[in-house]
């Protein structure tokens, strides 16, 4: 009997491995942005230009999907090489310490056709905190070019600077507390 019974798990877990897919992002067709206001007055956007990214799921609909993503910091860039400069110091980022920052997904709600609440961890600066993105699939499609088969997202959401000590010294008044997040792009099955 336990031979049987070992038998049906090795057989559950392969079936369950098998059905799992991998996507992983496609750096030339994906942007990670951020954007925060300025004296009250303007907006001030950025992205950061390298990072990793990868989904895992079972179902094709991506209810249940697992999101990872590693940005590193020192990529930085608004446009101005003076101001990357200063949210790569210790005043913000403290870039050359903190060199990375990662989210991962801890669930996913379903809130409408294609649309979701994922919650998890989001840690940089040395510190952890857990947020709420809103995730949008919006679609699949096969490469007519080279076959690829891409999944396409657009991901936001916010955080505060106060939850993860960013720029302590800058208070609301120059720099809203509030960062909007996000992140457009293609995830390319594996």
């Amino acid at each position: 009997m336990k031979q049987v019974f070992s038998f049906l798990m090795i057989a559950f877990l392969s079936t369950t491995t098998f059905a799992q897919t991998t996507w992983k992002v496609d750096p030339a067709h994906t942007q990670v942005s951020f954007g925060v206001t300025h004296l009250g007055i303007s907006e001030v956007e950025g992205r950061f230009n390298e990072f990793d990214g990868s989904i895992t799921t079972t179902k094709d609909d991506f209810s249940d999907a697992q999101y990872e993503m590693t940005i590193e910091v020192p990529s930085i860039d608004t446009g101005i090489e003076m101001r990357d400069n200063h949210l790569k110091s210790a005043d913000f980022f403290d870039a050359e310490k903190n060199q990375k920052m990662t989210f991962k997904s801890t669930s996913s709600e379903r809130v409408g056709e294609g649309k979701y609440k994922v919650k998890g961890d989001l840690t940089f600066h040395g510190i952890t905190k857990p947020v709420t993105l809103d995730v949008w699939y919006r679609g699949t499609v096969e490469n007519p070019q080279n076959g690829d088969v891409i999944s396409g997202f657009a991901i936001s959401g916010e955080v505060k600077r106060s939850d993860y000590n960013l720029g302590p010294d800058f208070p609301e008044a120059v720099l809203s507390d509030k960062v909007v997040i996000d992140v457009d792009g293609e995830f390319k099955k594996q």
